[in-house]
């Protein structure tokens, strides 16, 4: 691993932040099936990754999950487009992945890191994250319909990315 490149070892599974190791292909096909992308173009989450820091989970070479933080590095970080494949779930990895992501080196002493979340607060709370302390002070522009076959994540389906 380059030594601009930040990762970790467990058994047979990395994580790694170097882009040259992520399969876009997996990525883009779990993002454009989640509820949080559906229908995302390939050239999106290629921007997407380009623009964050990307954190690749392999088993061997094959990548079994991913997720990316939008930061500028000094206050403000994002937590976005995290997954583990359903044959690689119930190995701990998601929590893992949480751990790596809270020791990289850009990424502490942030003021504020933000995430959305339909269905995994348990995971999320385990590694700090809490409901918004004053969500009166947040607004957003929601844009739903972005991407030509996307859904509403308002509609009930929640958001992630």
């Amino acid at each position: 691993m380059s030594p601009s490149h930040y990762g970790a070892e467990r058994g047979p599974f990395s994580i790694s932040t170097d882009p040259e190791r992520l399969d876009v292909d997996v990525i883009w096909a779990w993002l454009r099936e989640s509820y949080w992308s559906p229908g995302i173009p390939r050239a999106a989450v290629e921007r997407g990754i380009r623009n964050s820091i990307p954190f690749g989970i392999y088993e061997g070479p094959r990548q079994v999950g991913f997720a990316r933080v939008i930061t500028d590095r000094a206050s403000f970080a994002y937590l976005a487009d995290v997954f583990v494949e359903p044959g690689a779930r119930g190995r701990g990895l998601s929590s893992w992945l949480m751990e790596v992501i809270a020791a990289h080196p850009d990424l502490q002493s942030l003021r504020r890191f933000l995430l959305a979340t339909r269905d995994a607060h348990g995971l999320y709370a385990k590694h700090g994250f809490r409901p918004l302390a004053r969500p009166e002070y947040f607004m957003e522009i929601h844009r739903p319909n972005t991407y030509p076959s996307g859904g509403d994540p308002s509609d009930g389906s929640g958001s992630a990315g």
